[in-house]
């Protein structure tokens, strides 16, 4: 039996999943998901099978009660819509065998691809865990139109149940020029924080606007802004902002020279990681990924989850993007969150995506695919613990022999 899943609503998604009946020991087969990658950012149905229930999620409520319905034919117990907050299935690759399933509550499942070590594998219910949503957005110079897309994803995030949603970098407006940069930035008062302040509240969420365009006090001396990344808690409070450091001055052959600088002052300093519902989050800035220094200085600083929102180029992207998140979780055993613009913003300027969460073993537990969509994960700090306690790196450093780290190579 095959299932054509379709949504008009959003993003004219398709998938098709087989289930030809199954067995107790394995009860669903499916025999493609949105091709090879499995269920992606994109996908608007969840199906996960455990002890043969089976839950199902979808964004269009008219896809739900034909599917449950067939579903319940071949004897399959389906939960309320309610209760059907789990993860997505988000770009796994299609396992062997091939189980239709969403992310794992057990996250040794042999049939998932997720290969942790049993020693370490989640002692908690996925539905006890905080959840997270990673939005993935295309800017333009157009503030207000960003602000719709930016607040309709949140608000699907807030649906779905998240805690935190993460922005992109630049998730206010990707200029033309740095005059236009200049010319649309505002104060961390004006009228655009004003009004996620209020969508915070309106959601109930957290909210990491991770790179907005801020004149700041010295605006009228220096006349250029900071790259500056905003958390906001489900109050709207402003509850910590982080100045980006790195500034991203690089000339990439074939993706254009970027001269970040000519707009934009590097910040001074760290901030200290922030407790939040999903665990202690430490603040960084697309390039920042770029410096271990500065998340291993995180780390050490307590903090649990690592933000990067980014907006990497067609270039740099295929090549460093994935590679580099992974390696920063794996270093710091930290959850890594990447919030990524997307798709060409004007005539000038083009963004890679794929935006992506990565747990503290390295792996990519949800990611987003092309386009504007969103992305979620749980977030398991019972296993980041035992990740730590099993393989203690931080206890085995030794910063008497890493004195020169942050100095130019000679």
């Amino acid at each position: 039996m095959t299932f054509e899943l379709r949504n008009r609503l959003a993003f004219g998604v398709s998938a098709s999943c087989e289930v030809p009946g199954g067995t107790e020991q394995s009860p669903l087969h499916y025999s493609s998901c949105l091709g090879s990658g499995g269920i992606t950012g994109k996908a608007l149905v969840e199906l996960q099978c455990e002890d043969r229930i089976l839950e199902v999620i979808s964004l269009r409520a008219g896809l739900r009660a034909p599917l449950i319905s067939s579903l319940s034919r071949l004897g399959f117990i389906t939960r309320p819509p309610h209760q059907l907050l789990s993860l997505l299935c988000l770009g796994l690759r299609k396992p062997r065998p091939p189980v239709l399933c969403g992310l794992p509550r057990k996250s040794d499942h042999p049939a998932c691809g997720i290969h942790r070590p049993r020693a370490m594998a989640n002692s908690s219910s996925s539905w006890e865990l905080p959840l997270v949503a990673v939005c993935q957005v295309t800017s333009t110079p157009d503030k207000q139109q960003n602000f719709k897309t930016c607040a309709e994803l949140v608000r699907e995030a807030a649906r779905l149940g998240a805690c935190l949603a993460f922005l992109p970098e630049a998730f206010d407006f990707i200029a033309r020029d740095p005059a236009e940069t200049l010319r649309l930035s505002e104060p961390l008062g004006g009228n655009l924080l004003g009004e996620y302040a209020q969508l915070a509240r309106e959601c109930g969420l957290w909210l990491s606007l991770g790179g907005f365009h801020e004149r700041g006090q010295d605006w009228e001396q220096t006349q250029k802004i900071y790259n500056c990344h905003v958390l906001l808690n489900s109050k709207g409070s402003v509850v910590a902002t982080y100045r980006k450091t790195h500034l991203c001055d690089v000339e990439i052959p074939g993706q254009g020279p970027m001269r970040e600088s000519n707009s934009t002052l590097p910040g001074s300093s760290l901030e200290s990681p922030v407790s939040t519902p999903a665990g202690k989050i430490g603040l960084a800035i697309c390039y920042d990924m770029r410096f271990p220094e500065l998340s291993l200085a995180l780390a050490q600083a307590g903090a649990e989850i690592l933000t990067y929102p980014s907006a990497f180029g067609s270039v740099t992207g295929p090549a460093h993007w994935e590679v580099l998140l992974r390696a920063r979780a794996i270093e710091t055993q930290c959850y890594v969150v990447a919030a990524a613009q997307c798709g060409r913003h004007h005539e000038k300027r083009a963004s890679y995506g794929h935006s992506m969460v990565v747990d503290p073993w390295g792996t990519v537990v949800a990611r987003c695919s092309e386009g504007p969509g969103l992305c979620l994960a749980r977030i398991d700090l019972n296993y980041l613990r035992q990740l730590r306690q099993h393989l203690p790196v931080f206890q085995h450093r030794r910063p008497d022999l890493y004195g020169n780290l942050g100095h130019p190579v000679s």
